[in-house]
């Protein structure tokens, strides 16, 4: 089998979980910052929307027992972009595009499986995600493209300035964004 990827993805070995996460696989359920998860027998995976969110998770894996990288490779859970694959040097991760329901899709799985069937988060569908469209802005060019409007339920919400319409992003982390506009609209420079 195989996990979705979507924006940057967390690819962890799930026999790591099992025995090197507090708590195990139940643990990891519990504490996953998301609603993204999802898990072959093989690999679960939990998507971010940004980097800092993603960094935040590694280290969260990290105190929890679980190895990132040793020698230049990922050991028990490696990162992947939606459209670029594996961001670290990965032996045991396999990328690529397959079909689901007659749409493209960005994948993973474990080296040496056979199964191309997909396993995507409960509740997920094409037509309202970012594999069936989505939008990038490089770090450090949200202040020129994005005015950021409000954070709710785990969402920052800005103005896209091209277009004129509100733009979303999922967060696990405290602040928005560009934090430092966020600060400045509220007064606490």
């Amino acid at each position: 089998m195989a996990v979705l990827v979507e924006a940057v993805s967390v690819i962890i070995r799930r026999n790591r979980i099992v025995s090197q996460y507090p708590g195990g696989w139940k643990g990891f359920v519990a504490d996953c910052p998301n609603g993204t998860l999802c898990a072959d027998s093989d690999l679960a995976r939990v998507g971010f929307m940004t980097p800092a969110d993603v960094e935040s998770f590694c280290h969260r894996l990290e105190r929890c027992g679980l190895l990132f990288m040793r020698d230049g490779s990922a050991i028990d859970f490696s990162t992947v972009d939606q459209l670029r694959g594996p961001i670290t040097h990965c032996e045991w991760l396999e990328y690529g595009h397959v079909d689901v329901d007659g749409h493209r899709v960005a994948a993973c799985r474990l080296v040496g499986s056979e199964d191309a069937h997909v396993v995507t988060p409960d509740g997920w569908r094409y037509e309202n995600s970012l594999s069936g469209g989505y939008g990038f802005v490089p770090t450090g060019a949200t202040n020129k493209s994005l005015a950021f409007l409000r954070h709710e339920n785990g969402v920052d919400v800005y103005l896209n300035r091209l277009t004129g319409k509100e733009v979303y992003v999922g967060r696990t982390g405290e602040l928005p964004l560009n934090a430092h506009d966020h600060d400045e609209r509220r007064g606490n420079r």
